[in-house]
């Protein structure tokens, strides 16, 4: 009996650490389940139905909506033509390399694979020298201008576009110094001005994959070969350079992949004019064009999700280590030297490229006939978007609160993915892959299945179901900005020590409280990092919000500028249009100050 009343704590004890198990899990797994839940209905179905779209005709299933793009001269050019009559093909090659590239003979995927590669090829002639210049130099202010390579998530691009308009448009401020030597540049509305925009946009990603592969370089293999009698330029290129290879080409494709769906740049300095795919998507689903729309919408999203895969490869070859004594970076300040001048080269080309389009936009914002001048922001505030149109302050609104209804859904979502798809297994892998696709898709095809799956409404059991277009624009936010946080919280999770939760459990905490004392703090940094992340990426959001705000009353700031620019009523002044993009800068940059600061002091 004795053995048995010493005994009966233990096995209480295993029967509690058991059910507290179970609790656990079922817990972990409900929140998992909402959140596919969620993801079906505001993104797999929508998104689902496009790809219907492309495979249907008549209700009845069919690839002749599918074959009839692929075979399209406007789409594919030549290539279209070697589809429809394989025995032409010669003949079709012929023409194509007489017509030249990028002549109307490439098509549409054509010309927006070669603006894209344009986009990356001054992404690395800019984003190279500063990845040199971060990682060879050590000078004040250095981490502060390493963070700032975060710039392509935070700014919204139709701001930047703004910017750049003020900056290097026909009445601009370049053409306003340029004016004093008597020159002038015309690149408004041209490839040029586009291209520039795309570089600004994604050379910091370059910069930054090549620096954090930079920082796992050994110093002792660099030693190494000097010491075996190789001279520095050659350690550098058989020691360094392979190294770094494979990050650098990682993001390149990224870039790549990024500028082949540029979408609000192209559409606001380029316009139909230099439609892109992207563009043209856009333009049919706002004619109604949806099956059309549908099917090209299917071979963009085949081109990215091939070449985000290629990525994802690159990635992972490009290793993660950390090196036991990287190389050592030495001060800017210094006698001359090629890599010193190299380095206020890039600062120049860097104040040019960067701080220029901002500047123009806040000092056009505050001129009106060569004159200091707050008639802009006073226009903002008496006059409408045309007929039916919100005003500014409408929209400042609308942006807020729907950024935060963005991260009230994103930041759950994003955490209850991290918990269960986290740690080893190739299920996991396989499930967080496919969790990860709206980075892979289009805003504009998200905004298209929520226009036809949710907005337009749905029969079930003879009832026809609908959203608003505010409920549907803060879903596309929050499906957009929720990877943002897996991303954020993932690695911070996959460090919280098992013991430390055990022993909680062990001390009598339940499930929940076991996470919120132990394992949230732990996290909180990713959590607001996330957020913070959500937040501004809702806040600038344009792809999908255009195709859902189908009136003033749901635009956001985003949607509001580019009324802006292009509304006649406006007139030919930027002011206004500079005026709305300040007012985004500001609300962008002090709400992502202020979520993170708030957000530091409860992690604390």
């Amino acid at each position: 009996m004795v053995s048995t009343d010493r005994t009966t704590p233990s096995r209480l004890a295993a029967v509690r650490s058991r059910a507290a198990g179970v609790a656990d899990a079922i817990g972990a797994r409900g929140a998992f389940l909402a959140t596919c839940c969620v993801l079906l209905v505001v993104f797999y179905y929508p998104v689902g139905t496009v790809l219907v779209a492309a495979f249907t005709r008549g209700g009845d299933p069919s690839l002749a909506p599918l074959w009839a793009t692929l075979t399209d001269p406007f789409y594919f050019g030549a290539l279209a033509g070697t589809l429809a009559d394989p025995a032409g093909v010669p003949g079709g090659l012929v023409a194509w390399v007489e017509a030249g590239f990028p002549a109307v003979r490439t098509g549409l995927f054509g010309f927006t694979a070669y603006l894209a590669l344009l986009g990356t090829a001054g992404a690395v002639a800019v984003g190279l020298p500063g990845a040199y210049v971060l990682a060879r130099y050590e000078f004040r202010g250095r981490e502060t201008i390493r963070s700032l390579t975060v710039v392509p998530f935070v700014l919204p691009a139709i701001m930047v576009a703004v910017g750049f308009t003020t900056m290097f448009g026909t009445n601009g401020a370049l053409n306003d110094v340029l004016g004093l030597l008597g020159l002038r540049v015309d690149v408004a509305f041209g490839l040029p001005i586009v291209v520039a925009a795309l570089t600004f946009y994604n050379a910091p990603l370059v910069t930054r994959f090549v620096v954090a592969a930079a920082e796992t370089v050994d110093v002792r293999a660099v030693e190494t070969a000097r010491t075996l009698g190789a001279p520095r330029w050659r350690a550098v290129l058989d020691v360094v350079v392979p190294q770094l290879l494979p990050s650098f080409l990682a993001g390149v494709l990224l870039v790549f992949v990024f500028d082949f769906m540029a979408f609000p740049i192209v559409l606001a300095l380029g316009g139909l004019r230099l439609a892109t795919v992207e563009v043209w998507i856009y333009s049919l689903a706002s004619d109604l064009r949806l099956g059309e729309a549908a099917s090209l919408a299917v071979l963009e999203a085949a081109v990215t999700l091939a070449l985000t895969y290629v990525y994802l490869r690159a990635e992972r070859r490009g290793g993660r280590d950390t090196a036991a004594a990287s190389v050592p970076r030495v001060p800017l300040v210094g006698p001359p030297s090629a890599g010193r001048l190299l380095a206020l080269a890039y600062a120049g080309v860097a104040l040019v490229l960067y701080v220029g389009p901002l500047a123009s936009m806040v000092a056009e914002s505050l001129t009106r006939g060569g004159s200091l001048s707050a008639a802009n922001y006073a226009f903002l505030l008496a006059q409408q978007l045309g007929s039916g149109g919100a005003r500014p302050t409408v929209a400042v609104s609308n942006s807020l609160l729907f950024a935060v209804g963005a991260v009230a859904l994103a930041v759950p979502m994003g955490v209850s993915v991290a918990v269960v798809t986290g740690g080893g297994g190739r299920l996991r892998r396989v499930t967080g892959a496919l969790l990860m696709a709206p980075l892979a898709v289009s805003g504009v095809v998200t905004g298209i299945g929520l226009l036809r799956g949710l907005v337009f409404g749905i029969d079930i059991l003879g009832y026809h179901l609908s959203v608003t277009g505010p409920v549907a624009i803060v879903a596309a936010h929050a499906v957009g900005g929720y990877p943002f946080v897996v991303r954020n919280v993932a690695p911070l999770l996959a460090r919280v020590e098992d013991d430390l939760v055990a022993a909680a459990r062990t001390l009598g905490a339940g499930p929940a409280r076991a996470f919120r004392d132990v394992t949230l703090p732990l996290v909180a940094p990713g959590v607001v990092a996330g957020a913070a992340f959500a937040f501004a990426i809702s806040v600038g959001e344009f792809n999908a919000t255009i195709v859902l705000a189908r009136d003033g009353a749901s635009y956001t700031m985003p949607v509001a500028l580019e009324r802006y620019l292009s509304n006649p009523s406006v007139g030919p002044y930027l002011g206004p249009a500079a005026a709305m993009g300040t007012v985004l800068l500001v609300v962008t940059a002090a709400s992502f100050v202020v979520v993170e600061r708030l957000g530091g002091r409860w992690g604390r």
